[in-house]
C-alpha cells in the first residue's frame, strides 16, 4: 500500500469510527431514563409520593365514609389488627366516630396542596430575586442581600403562628404566609450560583453576540439553576408540610372538621395513651410524605446532573 492510499483510507474510516461511536452512545435523556431506574432513593421517593397524589386526588372515591361523619355510638373503634378491629373501619374510628382512613386521605390532599402551592409561591419570589440579584450585581444585588437578611432575621414559626392566629386558620391567608415566610433558601443559592454563572464563556458569548438580558437569564442561566432550584424546592415542601400540621397541631392552622393531619394528632391527645394508633397513623403518614420529598428532590437532582451522581 503506498502513501497516498495511506492517506485516502485512514480519514475514511476515522469518520467510520466516529459514526459508530456516535450510534453506540445513548443520549442525554437515556443517561438520565437508565440512572433513574438503578436509583433506590428515586423510585422509592417518587412512589410514595405518587400513592399519597392518588389518594388525595381520588379521595371522594376511594374514602369508605365521609370524612365528616359522626357517629357517637361506634366512637374509638379499634383499627383492623386490634381486639374489636372490623373491616368497616380499617384504622379505627376517633372520639367522635369519625373514620380515620377517610380522613386521612381527605388529609393528604389538604398536605400536598398546602405544600406545593406555597412552595410555587416561595420558589417563584426566591428565583426572582435571586437571579435578578446575582446577575446586575451592584445597588440591586445590595437590595437583593438586604431583603434576604431580614427575611433570616425573621423566626418563621413564630410570625406564622401570630398571622395564623389574626387569620382565624383560613387555608388561603395559611398558603400565603407559609410561602411568603420561605422564599429565602431559594434566593441564596440561585443568587451564588447566578454570579458564577454571569462570569462564565457561554454567557459573555450570548452578550458579545448582542443577546438581551431577558434572554441570557431565561436561555442560558436559568436551565443551569434547575438541579439547585428542585433540591431548594423539595426541602421547602417538606417543611411547610411541617409547619401546617404543627400549626394545625396548636389549633392555629387548619380548623376542625377539616381533615387535616396536625389536627388529627392533636385530637387525639385526650386518648393517646389508651388508643395511640390515633396519632401514630396520622404522623407516619407525614413522616413517610417529608422523607419521600426529600429522596425524589435528592434523585432528580442526581438523575438529572450532567455528572450523574448517586
Amino acid at each position: 500500500m503506498t502513501q497516498a492510499d495511506i492517506t485516502t483510507v485512514a480519514p475514511a474510516n476515522l469518520a467510520k469510527s466516529a459514526d459508530e461511536f456516535a450510534t453506540l452512545a445513548p443520549s442525554p435523556r437515556e443517561l438520565m431514563r437508565r440512572r433513574a431506574k438503578s436509583h433506590v432513593g428515586f423510585l422509592a421517593g417518587i412512589s410514595i409520593i405518587i400513592f399519597f397524589a392518588i389518594l388525595a386526588v381520588f379521595a371522594p372515591f376511594l374514602a369508605p365514609h365521609d370524612p365528616y361523619d359522626q357517629n357517637l355510638t361506634a366512637r374509638l373503634l379499634d383499627p383492623v389488627w386490634g381486639p374489636k378491629g372490623t373491616w368497616a373501619h380499617i384504622f379505627g374510628t376517633d372520639a367522635f366516630g369519625r373514620d380515620i382512613l377517610s380522613r386521612l386521605m381527605y388529609g393528604a390532599r389538604l398536605s400536598l396542596m398546602i405544600g406545593f402551592t406555597a412552595a410555587a409561591i416561595a420558589g417563584v419570589i426566591g428565583v426572582t430575586l435571586g437571579i435578578v440579584g446575582g446577575y446586575f450585581g451592584g445597588r440591586v444585588d445590595a437590595v437583593v442581600v438586604y431583603l434576604i437578611n431580614v427575611k433570616l432575621a425573621l423566626p418563621v414559626i413564630l410570625v406564622a403562628l401570630s398571622i395564623a392566629s389574626i387569620s382565624g386558620g383560613s387555608i388561603i391567608v395559611l398558603i400565603l404566609v407559609l410561602g411568603l415566610l420561605t422564599w429565602d433558601r431559594y434566593a441564596v443559592v440561585v443568587r451564588s450560583l447566578t454570579q458564577q454563572f454571569r462570569d462564565q464563556e457561554f454567557v459573555l458569548s450570548s452578550l458579545a453576540a448582542g443577546a438581551s438580558h431577558t434572554r441570557i437569564i431565561f436561555r442560558e442561566i436559568l436551565p443551569n439553576l434547575t438541579n439547585q432550584i428542585i433540591v431548594v424546592a423539595s426541602l421547602d415542601m417538606a417543611i411547610i408540610i411541617l409547619i401546617e400540621a404543627a400549626l394545625s397541631f396548636l389549633g392555629l392552622g387548619v380548623r376542625p372538621p377539616t381533615p387535616s393531619w396536625g389536627l388529627m394528632v392533636a385530637e387525639a391527645r385526650a386518648v393517646m395513651f389508651f388508643k395511640p394508633h390515633l396519632i401514630m397513623i396520622p404522623g407516619a403518614a407525614i413522616f413517610l410524605l417529608v422523607i419521600a420529598i426529600n429522596l425524589a428532590g435528592d434523585g432528580i437532582r442526581d438523575v438529572t446532573s450532567p455528572e450523574g451522581r448517586g
